[in-house]
């Protein structure tokens, strides 16, 4: 291919010249060049190798369906790989290298392959290397033998294994239309329903609008169309690219924000990752033109017509000057006039019988050759094209001449980009007149115009955008309350199809006896002998067609190669392509970048990030803060000594928990979940979610529950205070909040609809602290407007009081303990938090109070025997955890009738216990499993006898103590040796990792309750 740049005309800024760099040389193009088109005009040929036989390759199309210019752009942690040169804007020193070659793209190694490609058909993996088992001590498979080898060798471009230090971003959006495609059926769909006064947005590939306008001389066209879109008022998204579209008129798109420019500002993400929501949705997508089989079609200089067509008209660059274009429908002509007017000599094969005579004329009065009923039987040429053979079809197609040529162009007819449409689960229905697939219509908001719907002629396309836009204008007019101006037209939708001359089914060119290496799939090497062979060994579903010879599963996703595959698949089968069916297209569309999935998820922000709003309070005061669930939270509050040397974290929490016994502790307990439950019914709603009777609490008092999952595990624990007659206040786990509402909906939405209730999450507006002790009621009455009301009399155990702090500050309280001291829950709304902390913390400190963390609070629960999310970790029944007569006989609950299945109610199932070492100097950990001490060593039956969910130093009793389950619980093993086998996590004085234990009750702190109720 001699491709050059033309001295006029394009698109391109000829006064900005850009420099950059391929395999390290400096070479030049122009503002709005593409990488591609700028590698041409610098007469480059090879640029990319093929992943099976590495045979060269060089560009073959102008956009996404680039399947050989694939190159890796950038160095160090920026360097991407399979970038198509098609797509990359040209910028001041981009810098790109070949990939998949060794030690150059123009003479790689890996080519080697090739000589060989006769033993490698399709399969030939798994023919060769899923052989019999070697004999051996493992018996190892041959393929565990060469997997590695055939893994190093997979693949194209390498990805840089440096951290990636771009931004990417994440944006959501809503509109009433959203026109996916910026050609002349999308811009005018889209103008048309903007006008109308809806919201519409665009969203194009490109970075500009116009599609196929751009590659033609219509200038004046596009021009008039992009000022009537502005005017209009379109939010347009150039650079952005719909790669799926989902439930609910949800579509996925990638916008590329910097990737253009030289030097990016830093604090703008390089791409953003579009989820948008549209009441309506207008596929303009436009369709993509196909190749056909025959031989050595792969090689450098052979390219669709549409994309010389684009390099000529777009960016000024003439692909060759010896030109054959072979095609078998009307596109061809105006291409080939056009590369004849500037200079090129074209031969046009047409493999049709006749066209009429005004198409003919519009080629040979440019110069044209024009020759009927030809096509190409084969390249000749090794790096590139230098000869053609040419067929002629006289019944059957016969060996002709040959024509010396330095690019070939093929055009063997249009696909609809139809992909979007198929994520939907549309299933592509085949016209065999077009000889495409079209989408089929659909109940969803969804419209297809423009080449898309397989809508050939350009003024039809423009058409089709303006009567799907005054359509959709007149569906959503009244959900809008605005009124649509009226249309004096009675424009109807323009039908598929518009060439003068039928198209010709063309797949494949061979002539009887005489073979030729004919490809379907460039990328990924696949041929049409590969197709046959396929069918022969019985691969007669086109899924299987697929994965068998890899044949559209290349990064161009099938979207040249596919309906020649099964147009193939379909003639061994001696059927047609509308019974074959077609391959299921999934997103995305085009490859998406990890990083834009990702968005701003990495690093501290890799889950979200929730702090109470005592969250600067607690850091003002000490606080060191770890995670729980998304929240962070104070972990302990260490104090130091004279020398100023900080408590360890053993040292703070074990003084903070015995304050708490001695005197009065303050604990953030913002992040429990806090959901709202009103309603007439929503006593009745409380008692069927939870285990034990809700319909009778009282107002005025809190009551402890268990929820169940259907299947009778245990879901979550938590109170709930009754705050009036239709007015509950729902307590969860921190861990649990967001699952207990879902669900709590979901019951609400599909199960219960009829119950009168409403359920909001309140978990942000109220900011919660517990304070427990024996002081507890000493510091919260010094803070209250009247001390009376949280008075014995007033404020009993359970009990609930809605009051006011000192300065008129509301406040919702309960007398409900963690700790097993007396304590109190306090909330107030979030605004109030600070305010509220000063004052506890100001009436706690002179009694000798403290700020105690999440340490301290679990070794207070865990000497109390109170379960969390360490317990209740989705394994556990009610009676597990010791609660059971807290599931009421008396009415039916969720989980109820699936909880007393025999597996449930076995009596060795594990049960909750104590776990207390013999030697009151040792410790052991939690995870260790308990067995008896003849098991510790083997550890038979998986987990032993049962596992230690929960240790910690207790103050109160003086050593290690932990929570656990083992089976048939504390009173089974009675009088019974029982050890802790911890055989990861060894240390001198566990021998080996095993600890001697005592099981016990879980209660080893005031099992009476005494403390806490009086």
């Amino acid at each position: 291919m001699t491709a050059k740049r033309l001295a006029s005309g394009g698109r391109i800024d000829r006064d900005q010249s850009i420099a950059f760099t391929w395999c390290g040389k400096t070479l030049h193009g122009f503002g709005g060049d593409t990488l591609a088109s700028a590698l041409l005009a610098n007469h480059v040929q090879i640029i990319g190798r093929s992943f099976k036989y590495h045979r060269p390759r060089g560009v073959m199309s102008a956009g996404v369906d680039e399947s050989g210019a694939l190159l890796t752009v950038g160095e160090g942690a920026r360097r991407d790989p399979n970038v198509k040169a098609t797509q990359q804007e040209l910028y001041a020193d981009l810098c790109a290298t070949a990939q998949n070659a060794w030690p150059s793209v123009n003479f790689d190694i890996g080519a080697i392959a090739n000589l060989f490609a006769r033993f490698l058909p399709a399969g030939f993996y798994y023919k060769t290397f899923m052989g019999p088992r070697i004999v051996g001590n493992r018996g190892t498979a041959m393929w565990m033998q060469f997997e590695k080898l055939i893994r190093r060798a997979a693949g194209m471009g390498e990805a840089s294994r440096l951290p990636d230090h771009d931004r990417y971003e994440h944006g959501h959006d809503f509109c009433d239309v959203l026109v996916v495609g910026g050609g002349i059926a999308g811009m005018t769909a889209a103008a048309t329903a903007a006008r109308a006064g809806l919201d519409v947005m665009l969203v194009e590939q490109d970075y500009e609008l116009g599609g196929e306008l751009l590659n033609q001389a219509a200038t004046e066209k596009c021009a008039a169309l992009c000022a009537e879109v502005e005017s209009a008022k379109v939010r347009c998204m150039p650079r952005t690219t719909a790669f799926g579209l989902y439930d609910g008129g949800v579509v996925g798109a990638v916008e590329r924000v910097t990737e253009h420019l030289p030097d990016p500002d830093p604090r703008l993400p390089r791409q953003r990752f579009w989820t948008l929501r549209a009441r309506h949705i207008i596929i303009a997508a436009g369709a993509i033109e196909r190749h056909f089989a025959f031989g050595n079609n792969d090689r450098p200089g052979v390219m669709s017509v549409s994309a010389a067509r684009a390099y000529c008209n777009r960016y000024a660059v003439l692909v060759g000057e010896n030109i054959v274009i072979a095609a078998n429908n009307d596109s061809a002509y105006p291409a080939a006039a056009e590369l004849a007017r500037v200079g090129a000599k074209v031969v046009l094969l047409d493999a049709r019988d006749a066209v009429d005579e005004k198409l003919r004329e519009s080629v040979e009065t440019h110069g044209v050759t024009l020759r009927m009923r030809t096509a190409p039987h084969s390249v000749i040429g090794k790096r590139c094209v230098k000869l053609v053979r040419t067929a002629i079809d006289d019944g059957g197609w016969t060996l002709a001449d040959r024509l010396p040529c330095d690019g070939v162009l093929v055009s063997g007819g249009w696909s609809p980009t139809i992909h979007l449409q198929s994520h939907r689960g549309a299933k592509p229905v085949w016209d065999k007149e077009l000889a495409c697939f079209l989408a089929p219509a659909t109940a969803e908001p969804l419209t297809t115009v423009g080449s898309a719907a397989g809508i050939w002629d350009t003024d039809a396309c423009e058409m089709s955008g303006r009567v799907a836009g005054e359509a959709i204008a007149e569906s959503l007019k009244n959900s809008r309350g605005k009124k649509v101006p009226k249309q004096n037209s009675n424009h109807a939708m323009p039908k598929p199809g518009g060439w003068r001359n039928p198209i010709r089914p063309l797949y494949e060119v061979q002539v009887a006896g005489k073979k030729s290496k004919a490809w379907v799939d460039m990328q990924n090497d696949v041929t049409a002998d590969d197709v046959r062979l396929a069918h022969r060994e019985g691969f007669v579903s086109v899924e299987h067609l697929k994965r068998y010879t890899t044949l559209g599963m290349a990064t161009d996703g099938g979207k040249v190669g596919n309906v020649v595959g099964l147009a193939l698949m379909a003639a061994a089968a001696r059927s047609d392509i509308a019974a074959v069916g077609a391959t299921v297209f999934r997103p995305p569309y085009t490859p998406i970048a990890l990083g834009a999935l990702r968005g701003q998820s990495v690093g501290e922000h890799f889950r979200p990030t929730r702090r109470t709003p005592m969250h600067r309070w607690n850091l003002d005061h000490g606080a060191v803060m770890t995670m729980a669930g998304l929240w962070h939270r104070p972990w302990y509050f260490p104090t130091r000594d004279k020398t100023m040397r900080e408590e360890s974290l053993s040292q703070a929490y074990i003084r903070e928990a015995a304050t708490v016994r001695e005197a009065v502790g303050l604990c953030d307990v913002t992040s429990l979940g806090k959901i709202a439950v009103q309603g007439p019914d929503a006593a009745a709603f409380l008692d069927c979610i939870y285990t034990n009777p809700f319909a009778k609490l009282p107002i005025g008092k809190a009551r402890y529950g268990i929820m169940l999952r259907d299947d009778g595990i245990v879901m979550d624990d938590g109170t709930t205070w009754r705050l009036g007659a239709d007015d509950y206040f729902m307590t969860t786990t921190t861990a649990h909040a967001g699952k207990v509402m879902a669900w709590l909906e979901e019951l609400l939405q599909t199960r219960m609809p009829k119950l009168k209730v409403h359920v909001t999450s309140v978990s942000e507006q109220w900011a919660g602290c517990a304070i427990a002790g024996p002081k507890s009621r000493a510091v919260l009455a010094a803070c209250m407007k009247k001390s009376s009301a949280v008075a014995d009399a007033q404020l009993p155990f359970m009990g609930v009081v809605e009051t006011e702090f000192k300065g008129g500050i509301p406040c919702r309280i309960a007398r409900i303990s963690f700790s097993g001291e007396m304590a109190f829950e306090v909330y107030v709304p979030s605004d109030f938090a600070d305010t509220m902390m000063e004052m506890l913390w100001a009436a706690a400190k002179p009694l000798g109070g403290c700020l105690y963390g999440l340490e301290a609070l679990g070794a207070l629960r865990i000497e109390k025997g109170h379960v969390t999310g360490a317990e209740l970790d989705g394994r556990v029944t009610i009676d597990d955890v010791g609660l059971g007569k807290m599931a009421s006989a008396n009415k039916a609950f969720i989980g109820g009738a699936l909880r007393k299945r025999a597996e449930l109610m076995r009596d060795d199932r594990p049960q909750l216990v104590g776990i207390t070492p013999k030697n009151r100097a040792h410790r052991f950990n939690a995870g260790a499993i308990l067995c008896a001490p003849d098991n510790a060593k083997k550890l038979e039956g998986g987990l032993g006898d049962g596992w230690i969910s929960a240790v910690t130093h207790s103050p109160a009793l003086g050593h290690w103590i932990g929570l656990g389950f083992i089976k048939g619980g504390h009173r089974a093993w009675q009088g019974k040796s029982a050890v802790a086998a911890d055989p990861v996590r060894t240390d001198d004085n566990k021998n080996g990792g095993i600890t001697e234990v005592e099981i016990t009750t879980p209660h080893r702190y005031d099992p009476s309750g005494e403390r806490m109720r009086g």
